[in-house]
Parts: structure tokens; sequence; C-alpha cells
């Protein structure tokens, strides 16, 4: 699918839209789509193909959903599974715009949280503001920019919240099971090791690692791994990675060649130069050109010694 088109809606295969490609890290693809109203009647029965989630962001339309006819909104969250059958109609004459997740099924596999979706459940609700907030920034770091590893662990941490906000993973006895494994000294004492572990590999790549690669190093899901990393040391895996390729790239700023920023965010595993730029100011207050000038003068300075100029 390109960066951005204009053709078929790709949810509704029949409603003509333009959508914008986000980001598609690991199994997942998240895009934009604002459908243009051509028909204001209803489209044919489509039957769905894939685990898809359709957050709404403007406009309404009616939805007609496994034999239910219903309104659609800039509220609506929708989470189909392949084989739901889905149809829409416009009579409003407004295009309406959403955001849509595409989650492949081995990614959902790897989810306790999404089981009950992924084997017989489906979800058609609303968001309230905190959680259309939280979409909405998702979509903007994405539209920013984001790396693969980042980007994926962004979308999977998403998903842990709407699966919760949806309830399909709410509570029950597996809820129970885990709060109480949680607590056994051996769990914790097995988590601490994976966390370490997800340390070392990433201690020692070269930071073109996807999230999905480091999982697999370490024998975990993804979103496994993520949960685990972040209650053992308080810190998201993309924000240790960001600490530690900071400092590899303070490193290569200190340098006396000249190497283009551009090409250290590519060697670096950062989206762009915008990117790395971002993740500088953040972590250290100063964009990389500063940096460069500030590390280059000390480095130099220390070379002269006491009895330099």
């Amino acid at each position: 699918m390109p960066a951005e088109g204009t053709g078929s809606d790709p949810r509704r295969k029949t409603t003509p839209a333009r959508w914008r490609v986000l980001g598609h890290p690991e199994g997942m693809l998240i895009y934009q789509v604002r459908c243009i109203v051509e028909n204001h009647g209803w489209t044919p029965v489509v039957a769905e193909d894939r685990h898809k989630i359709t957050l709404g962001r403007s406009g309404a339309y009616r939805k007609w959903l496994n034999g239910r006819d219903g309104l659609a909104d800039a509220t609506s969250v929708t989470l189909t599974r392949p084989g739901d059958e889905l149809r829409v109609a416009h009579p409003y004459g407004c295009g309406d715009s959403y955001t849509c997740l595409e989650i492949d099924p081995g990614v959902l596999a790897g989810r306790g949280d999404a089981a009950r979706w992924l084997e017989r459940d489906g979800w058609d609700g609303s968001s309230d503001a905190s959680f259309d907030l939280a979409h909405r920034m998702l979509v903007a770091e994405f539209r920013r920019g984001l790396d693969g590893f980042e980007a994926a662990e962004r979308l999977h941490r998403f998903l842990a919240r709407l699966f919760e906000y949806s309830g399909l993973s709410a509570g029950g006895p597996e809820a129970d099971v885990e709060r109480a494994v949680s607590r056994r000294p051996a769990t914790l004492a097995a988590h601490r090791r994976l966390a370490d572990r997800a340390r070392e590999v990433l201690a020692h790549s070269d930071f073109t690692l996807g999230l999905a690669e480091v999982a697999r190093e370490v024998g975990a899901s993804p979103h496994h791994l993520s949960r685990v990393f972040q209650r053992m040391t308080g810190s998201s895996l993309t924000a240790y990675r960001n600490r530690l390729r900071v400092r590899a790239v303070l490193d290569t700023l200190a340098e006396p060649e000249d190497r283009p920023l551009g090409a250290l965010a590519s060697e670096y595993g950062f989206a762009d130069q915008a990117h790395l730029t971002r993740v500088l100011r953040a972590q250290v207050g100063h964009p990389p050109a500063r940096l460069r000038r500030l590390l280059t003068t000390a480095e130099s300075r220390r070379s002269l010694g006491p009895g330099g100029p």
C-alpha cells in the first residue's frame, strides 16, 4: 500500500477514499482514511479478511455489522475479525475520517490480553475523551516519524490500553492468576532475568534490531517483554534503547570527522534526521549540531593539555 493514495477504501473495499499509511511495524499496519462520499446508499456486504481496529476521527455514517445496524461517528471504536460482515452508508452527506489498525494473527497470538478477540469476540463501542486523546497522540507521533522499534512498542502499548478499555482483556480467572503469579519470588526472579537479557541484547546490538527480533532473542513475545521490562526497570524498552543510542551518537559527534547528520540518523536506527534531533533534545537538551560543536571543542581543549593556548 502506498504512503498516500486515493482509491477504494482499504477497509470498506467499495467506498472511494483518500488514505495515508502512517507505519507498518512487525505485523501491524496503521493508516488514516477520509471517505469521499459519492453514493449515499448502502455498499454491498463485504466479509472482513483481517483483524482490524477502526477508530473514528470525524463525521458520521451508518454501519451494518454482522446483522446489526447502527450509527458510527467520531467517538466510535470497532474491532472486527476475519469473517465479520460489514456494509456502510453515508446518508448525512459528510465524508467521515478514521484511523485503522490491521494486526496479524501471529502478533495477537503472543498476547494473552487479545485471546478473546482472536478466538471469538469483536467489540463495537465508543471512546471517552482520554482514550480519544491517546489515539490522536499515537497518530501524531507516527506522523512526526518513528523508527520501527519504537513504532512497534507504541502500538503494543496502545493495544494493551484498547483491550483493557474495551473489556476484552478485563478481569476473569486469567487476570487473577497473573496477579497472583506476579507476586511469586520465582516469577519475579525470572522477570528480572528476562529484563537483564533484553538489556544485554540491546547493549550489544547495532540498533537495527526490531522489537520482534529482540523478543525472539530472549524467548518472549513482544508484548510480554515490553510489559515485563517496564515493570522490572521502570522504563520502556524504547526509552532504554534511546538512552543507549544517544550515548553512541554523542561518542560519534565528539569525533573529528564531520559526518552528515542524516547518515548518523540512519546508522543508529532513527526514522530520519528530524527524529534524531527530537530524541537528542529530549535526552540532553540540545540538537545534534550544537552538541557536535560543544563536544568537539571540549575534546580539542583536552588534547591541547594544560600548556595549550
